[in-house]
């Protein structure tokens, strides 16, 4: 027991001087994550530098929601970032993984809202495409005619469904590390697959086989992961028509001299439709927030208010007009009262 106590005032001590070296080392708030928040936090962050000249504005970083959480959860102290941007929640997983590392009070924000696209060239002919066509224009194993799972033979749009263009299948999304493709999986994949009789059946005897033929896209060339610069996606789109690419909405919205969204399920990727749940594929943005290092890290709660103000967040603010969409009034002023008294998650 002495050697338990022992060990946990050295690690505990670690800690403090980490915490302690920080106020002296750094003077500006660190922030790592997802590249669908970034351009929000960056806004945020410009915002909060010009108008707060007690501080340095915060330095923002596109690592991937994945990457981020890796980055934040790895310990406190000046060499650890102090927020982190996501475009999903934190894992059950991730949340361990800061606990054991020491970051055990961690702030939920959510932002807004975002819709993932399915985009093309604007020199394209838009498509009216489905969850269903999108599973099975990507997944790895697909049920034949027979309900049998074989290797995905679809080669071209009309092969998935006859009323698409017979144009060959060249999808250009975001890495395993990223949350939109954590999200894309969740709300695309998981519920494309789930239309077959045969998927459903294998369900029932084997839910972690079926779990992963429902969310294994396929890795013969039809789907290309281009990393976490959505630029590039946008670049590949407009020097090739007949490819698609994956992204959050905001991200479309900069871009609509370029892309353009298709629908899904008869519903067009718009800010009225995302905000009014219409729209299938969309999901809450978020920033989690280092508790540890709030009065070490000079400006953190400060920012905090920035990110969760009218002017940002609200209706009018200079989020939507970058694509972000607020959060219904009454779940904003709650969201903003939590962030701004710092409550944290669950244990």
């Amino acid at each position: 027991m002495r050697k338990q106590n022992l060990a946990l005032a050295v690690a505990t001590s670690f800690v403090l001087a980490g915490a302690a070296h920080a106020q002296s080392a750094r003077d500006y708030i660190s922030i790592v994550g997802s590249s669908t928040v970034y351009p929000f936090t960056t806004a945020v962050a410009e915002q909060f530098g010009k108008a707060n000249a007690s501080f340095k504005t915060p330095k923002v970083e596109s690592t991937g929601t994945g990457g981020g959480f890796k980055l934040f959860c790895a310990g406190v102290g000046v060499q650890h970032p102090d927020v982190s941007n996501a475009s999903r929640k934190i894992k059950a997983s991730e949340i361990e993984s800061c606990a054991k590392n020491g970051v055990k009070d961690i702030v939920e924000i959510n932002i807004g809202f975002d819709g993932i696209v399915v985009a093309t060239s604007k020199k394209s002919k838009p498509m009216a495409l489905t969850i269903k066509d999108v599973w099975l224009a990507l997944a790895k194993e697909v049920p034949d005619s027979a309900g049998k799972l074989v290797a995905n033979p679809f080669k071209t749009w009309k092969d998935v469904n006859p009323t698409l263009p017979a144009t060959k299948i060249e999808v250009l999304g975001p890495p395993p590390t990223s949350g939109t493709r954590d999200a894309f999986v969740e709300l695309v994949m998981d519920h494309g697959c789930k239309e077959f009789p045969a998927i459903k059946d294998l369900e029932k005897s084997d839910e972690k086989k079926a779990k992963a033929v429902c969310q294994t896209v396929r890795e013969d060339g039809a789907f290309i992961e281009a990393g976490e610069n959505d630029n590039l996606i946008v670049q590949k789109l407009v020097a090739n028509p007949n490819a698609l690419g994956i992204f959050g909405y905001s991200f479309m919205e900069e871009n609509l001299d370029k892309v353009q969204g298709e629908t899904i399920n008869g519903v067009a990727p718009t800010f009225e439709s995302i905000a009014d749940g219409q729209y299938p594929v969309s999901r809450p943005l978020f920033i989690y927030v280092k508790k540890a290092h709030v009065g070490v890290i000079p400006g953190i709660k400060e920012f905090i208010a920035e990110f969760t103000s009218e002017k940002a967040v609200g209706d009018e603010g200079y989020l939507s007009r970058k694509g972000l969409i607020p959060l219904p009034d009454a779940q904003r002023k709650q969201v903003a009262a939590d962030a701004n008294n710092l409550k944290t998650l669950a244990p």
